[in-house]
């Protein structure tokens, strides 16, 4: 079996010479506590669907009680040594982007700049109504004044499991109060992209002009279960750019790849923001 660093060597050598469109999931987050949803030892999770959100109110009070718990955990959340390796290899030049799954900002947080949050981020709310944008730290307020001291009584219980879109598990809801939009009354909705909802056309075009300047597409830490990141991945290989994956576990990915490690995504990420033989410049050949 081949070692470790043979394995970091492969990858160095498959992108040198090669830009980069950086593609990560959930699995680049777990060394900052954040939990992915597909890794070999995540347990079994339901993502909340689209559907449900907005065809039930019962359920919209439930997620909100457990996301007045959970989000505050990804707020608090920091970026790890595979969000700053990401970041180094864009203000090198070596990486011309990052198009990330993860809702967490840990990219932005680690310096990154140029950043296609393809699924949104748990920051800020939208009104499905008037279409307007709150801080998610504004709603926070609102949900304390509706709800005092619920969030205190909670985070006093132990063993709280916080899940990768910012939901706190959490069991007894029924008395939360859920807050609607101040401007119109209209239902209010974290800005992500849920399962069963599509990703907004301009950031799909932007992520896809991404990779087109990119010579070589990194996956590190999806399992690339969605379309919404194996898109970009049939996109990139159609088009004759190799890509390599970095992924504990199989992904849906894995027949497009040059390349394919099982290891985590610090230890690649670190090791090609570091190697001194990876160089932005692309080869002649």
């Amino acid at each position: 079996m081949p070692t470790s660093d043979s394995r970091l060597d492969a990858l160095t050598e498959l992108l040198s010479g090669r830009r980069l469109a950086i593609l990560t999931g959930a699995g680049i987050s777990t060394d900052s506590g954040i939990p992915d949803y597909r890794g070999p030892d995540s347990p079994p999770r339901n993502p909340m669907t689209f559907q449900q959100f907005i065809g039930d109110s019962a359920f919209r009070r439930h997620y909100w009680a457990r996301n007045h718990i959970g989000w505050r955990y990804m707020d608090s959340s920091r970026p790890n040594q595979g969000h700053r390796a990401a970041a180094t290899l864009e203000r090198s030049g070596r990486a011309v982007g990052v198009i990330t799954q993860n809702v967490d900002l840990l990219h932005t947080k680690a310096g990154a700049r140029n950043v296609i949050d393809l699924h949104g981020t748990y920051a800020q709310v939208r009104c499905l109504n008037c279409q307007r944008l709150i801080s998610r730290t504004t709603l926070a307020e609102q949900l304390e004044e509706a709800n005092p001291g619920f969030a205190e009584t909670v985070a006093a219980a132990k063993g709280v499991e916080i899940a990768p879109d910012a939901d706190a598990v959490i069991e007894s809801t029924a008395h939360f109060r859920v807050v609607d939009c101040g401007a119109c009354g209209g239902i209010l909705k974290p800005d992500i992209v849920y399962f069963g909802e599509s990703v907004p056309k301009e950031r799909v075009a932007r992520a896809y002009n991404l990779v087109d300047e990119a010579d070589a597409v990194l996956v590190a830490g999806s399992s690339l279960t969605v379309m919404s990141g194996l898109r970009f991945v049939r996109y990139a290989a159609k088009a004759g750019k190799p890509v390599a994956i970095v992924n504990r576990g199989l992904t849906r990915g894995d027949e497009f790849a040059a390349l394919k490690l099982d290891i985590g995504c610090t230890e690649a990420l670190s090791a090609l923001a570091a190697s001194e033989s990876y160089s932005a410049t692309k080869s002649s050949a």
